[in-house]
């Protein structure tokens, strides 16, 4: 299957679940912004969860199709639509040549998603990831985000993928969270660093996401947080995911998934992996506020996210294996292969044929 890129929307980029094994030299992770919503897709179609998609922000593109495959919309409701029927996100659809996706506008307070397909965005993997980091124009299409014009190619979609129209997975296995709720912020080693007063600001205020936010880290303005005698500056270390890091203005900034790779401000602490999510989906002119949690929450919340992948695992399953139904798609001719087998000295004729 191919994708013909009409309209390439606000900012729609190939990303996987980012560019692993590179960071001791100074290249970004990069992928995408809401992992958990590209895992759950990928498992959705029968993808390996790390296959690329196209990750959709706020206005998304539109998109002619060429040959047959089937999609899911991953993560906030964008308008999500084929042939101009509305859609919506966590479904899968049946895709034929010559169809249109295209996207309406958010339907709620999200603003990303990724657009899921069986057998993932095919394009060259660069170290190992098909991730665009587009600040130094490594791996995706040339580097950049998608234009008008661009062919993207799928890959090899799933057995039984034609069994898949329909399937969708209950709203809990969405691992959405309130978008009113306080991130989860575990503190780390570097909290020492701030003034008891800083510290009380910091979980007492309530903080906007500023315009100059974007795939790199998102910026807040609110109340000053405070630094001890020890200043602001540090040693360069590395920057995990979801760290907030506060400079010397004393406003914080959360890293997110094109953060650089090692940084010399002091970071607070580092948002659970849901509170992350959470947040890639505010845009600016949000509020959001902090509670203090620790390591085991985090350690929590990943296993959450494990365990929503494989029951999504044992959902699919279940779907493809009913026995109702014809494809909606026009079913291709059967596949079918003829060989001879020889064993213990006698020939057999063997006929294998599809079953759809």
């Amino acid at each position: 299957m191919e994708l013909i890129i009409k309209k390439a929307g606000m900012l729609t980029s190939v990303q996987d679940l980012g560019r692993w094994g590179y960071q001791s030299s100074g290249v970004p992770v990069a992928g995408a912004m809401d992992l958990p919503a590209l895992r759950l897709g990928n498992t959705m179609l029968g993808n390996p969860e790390d296959a690329a998609a196209l990750e959709v922000t706020l206005l998304g593109p539109d998109i002619e199709v060429r040959g047959e495959g089937a999609a899911v919309f991953a993560g906030a409701d964008l308008g999500f639509s084929v042939n101009g029927k509305a859609l919506g996100s966590w479904k899968a659809v049946l895709l034929k040549d010559r169809d249109v996706i295209t996207f309406t506008g958010p339907k709620g307070k999200g603003c990303r998603g990724n657009l899921c397909f069986s057998g993932g965005v095919d394009i060259p993997p660069v170290m190992g990831s098909r991730s665009t980091y587009m600040r130094a124009k490594i791996g995706g299409v040339e580097g950049r985000a998608l234009k008008n014009g661009d062919v993207i190619k799928v890959g090899e979609s799933s057995p039984l993928w034609k069994r898949l129209c329909g399937f969708q997975i209950p709203e809990e296995l969405h691992l959405a969270q309130d978008p009113e709720a306080p991130l989860a912020l575990i503190t780390g080693l570097q909290e020492d660093a701030f003034t008891e007063e800083g510290k009380m600001l910091l979980f007492e205020s309530e903080y906007t996401i500023t315009a100059e936010s974007d795939r790199m880290g998102c910026r807040l303005e609110g109340p000053k947080v405070g630094h001890t005698d020890k200043g602001a500056d540090i040693v360069s270390d590395a920057i995990p995911l979801g760290a907030v890091q506060i400079p010397g203005h004393g406003m914080p900034i959360i890293m997110l998934a094109d953060r650089q790779t090692t940084g010399g401000y002091t970071k607070i602490g580092v948002l659970s992996p849901l509170s992350i999510e959470a947040l890639v989906q505010k845009m600016p002119g949000c509020k959001v506020c902090f509670r203090k949690a620790d390591v085991h929450y985090g350690t929590e919340e990943q296993r959450r996210i494990k365990d929503a992948v494989g029951r999504v695992k044992e959902l699919r399953a279940s779907y493809v294996s009913r026995f109702d139904i014809k494809s909606p798609v026009p079913a291709s001719p059967p596949l079918s292969t003829s060989f001879k087998l020889t064993l213990e000295g006698k020939s057999y004729d063997i006929t294998c044929e599809e079953i759809l």
